[in-house]
């Protein structure tokens, strides 16, 4: 299955040069937040692919204006063509707003996550907007990670762990790839596509 992942600036290639070969042979979309809902809207419609996101701390206007066409899977496990996707959106809570938590109420996110962890016996994909703690995290509050994103790939050994928030225009230590254990890491900013059964996705991300 190829994937293409996306994260905190949409793309001009994509978006303001459509052609819609451009996206030809990707299945499926993973949006790991803060993108505007009409870019959302756009891609699913115009490239005819699904459209799976979770919201950034920059994605207020969600709760208004959702994406249209795009499944949610923030807090949920969606199974797209048997692979198991857990969403948890949101940052660091740095300021007043939506969309931002504290480690505490992260582990009582994850926590509450119990059932469905237990009911699809674990997932292949975590989405989430911000990075795990000490893996291509910033060490300013906004951009740090959680620490139950690490947990969450000790214990259920997921293939792929995406996010987004820390843009690699930051500097030369936020990485496009990573891995941690057996779990690739891959930061979706603006936007990545890969293959999901790829086993030397390091030489091919792109």
């Amino acid at each position: 299955m190829k994937i293409l992942a996306i994260a905190d600036e949409e793309s001009k290639y994509l978006w303001d040069y459509y052609e819609r070969n451009k996206l030809e042979g990707v299945d499926l979309i993973l949006s790991a937040g803060d993108l505007k809902p009409e870019y959302l809207s756009f891609l699913t419609t115009m490239y005819a692919i699904p459209v799976l996101y979770v919201p950034g701390n920059h994605d207020d206007k969600y709760e208004q204006h959702p994406p249209e066409g795009c499944i949610c899977v923030d807090d949920d496990i969606y199974v797209h063509d048997g692979i198991r996707i857990l969403g948890l959106g949101g940052s660091m809570r740095y300021r007043t707003g939506g969309n931002q938590y504290t480690d505490q109420q992260m582990h009582r996110r994850v926590r509450r996550l119990w059932w469905k962890l237990k009911k699809n016996k674990g997932f292949d994909i975590l989405l989430t907007h911000s990075p795990a703690y000490q893996l291509n995290d910033g060490r300013d509050l906004p951009h740090q990670g959680f620490q139950d994103f690490v947990y969450l790939m000790e214990k259920y050994n997921p293939r792929f762990f995406i996010h987004g928030h820390v843009h690699v225009t930051y500097g030369r230590q936020h990485k496009r790839y990573d891995k941690y254990q057996n779990t690739h890491i891959i930061n979706a900013y603006e936007r990545c596509i890969f293959d999901y059964d790829d086993e030397n996705l390091k030489d091919h991300i792109r």
